[in-house]
């Protein structure tokens, strides 16, 4: 059979093209990595790292009863992929530790510890943070106690200004059941909030994997972390890197609109941005523009 010249290139290139994505592929994985990093008062932190090794950095802080799991839609992200990714596990949260005295959840400075053990032993240069929900009230405290000084800027998603009723919404039941010595109760009640963190649900494998996710959180620390002491004045409102605030419109669980103005008291240069067609989780449910928010952001600050 006859195969003209151009017939053969152009299978050629493509060959060749096919080559290229895979090594690509091949040596973004490559990079991916897994560690620990061990908090000042001995918890076991998991890190987890991907993207561009040699990239702005970014670290990206989960919610309650999360994991780096919620970021997955950064982290497989093309938009961001130039980018140093970094995740963590909070205390209390997937393959973190899990201690089980109350203070190390109701201290909030012992979250913000874990958060500069992070960046010291990455030795991630100004990273860019990244708080989600209660990864806001991180962002706040580690502000408070370690100053803005390493980091080049901070990013609230949906963040937790204030543990005060006008900020948040009441769901006494919700976080009753929550600690429920009921184990069913206990699970039913896991995947009725984490329910209200969507105004548009993922597909059934990843709120399945969520759900899977959040059972494996610790029931000390869901019973300790309501009384997180959260330190917004002395950090958001003293802070001088740039800030942005990043609200579904449509958020069940944070007041968005009382939690931005909140904000805006405490420190006038924030910006923000709502997005109208989600909920608690904008990176989930708008997440193109979720990822090309963050990644002009990142260029901005840098």
């Amino acid at each position: 059979m006859f195969v003209s010249r151009s017939v053969f290139g152009r299978a050629l290139s493509a060959l060749f093209f096919s080559m290229a994505l895979l090594l690509g592929s091949s040596s973004v994985l490559a990079q991916a990595k897994e560690y620990k990093v061990t908090a000042p008062d001995g918890v076991s932190i998991a890190v987890q790292e991907s993207g561009n090794p040699d990239g702005p950095p970014i670290i990206f802080i989960h919610g309650l009863l999360g994991s780096r799991l919620n970021w997955d839609a950064q982290v497989h992200s093309a938009e961001l992929q130039r980018f140093r990714l970094i995740t963590y596990d909070m205390r209390g949260h997937g393959l973190s530790g899990k201690p089980t005295d109350a203070a190390s959840y109701t201290e909030g400075k012992r979250w913000a510890d874990d958060l500069a053990a992070v960046i010291e032993s990455s030795q991630a240069r100004k990273p860019t943070l990244v708080g989600w929900s209660l990864g806001g009230v991180v962002i706040s405290n580690y502000l408070a106690n370690h100053g803005d000084g390493r980091i080049a800027g901070a990013v609230y998603v949906n963040g937790v200004i204030e543990m005060k009723p006008d900020q948040i919404v009441s769901h006494s039941a919700i976080y009753r059941d929550l600690v429920s010595p009921d184990l069913k109760t206990h699970l039913d009640t896991v995947r009725d909030f984490l329910r209200l963190c969507f105004h548009t649900q993922p597909d059934a494998p990843t709120f399945e994997r969520l759900l899977a996710n959040a059972a494996m959180a610790s029931w000390d620390m869901q019973r300790a972390v309501m009384a997180i002491s959260v330190e917004a004045a002395e950090g958001l409102g003293k802070v001088k890197v740039p800030v942005l605030l990043l609200y579904g419109e449509r958020d069940a669980l944070v007041q968005a609109k009382p939690a931005i103005d909140r904000a805006r008291q405490l420190n006038p240069r924030v910006q923000s941005k709502l997005y109208a067609e989600s909920g608690h989780a904008p990176f989930l449910e708008e997440a193109s523009r979720f990822n090309q928010d963050l990644s002009a952001f990142v260029d901005a600050v840098r």
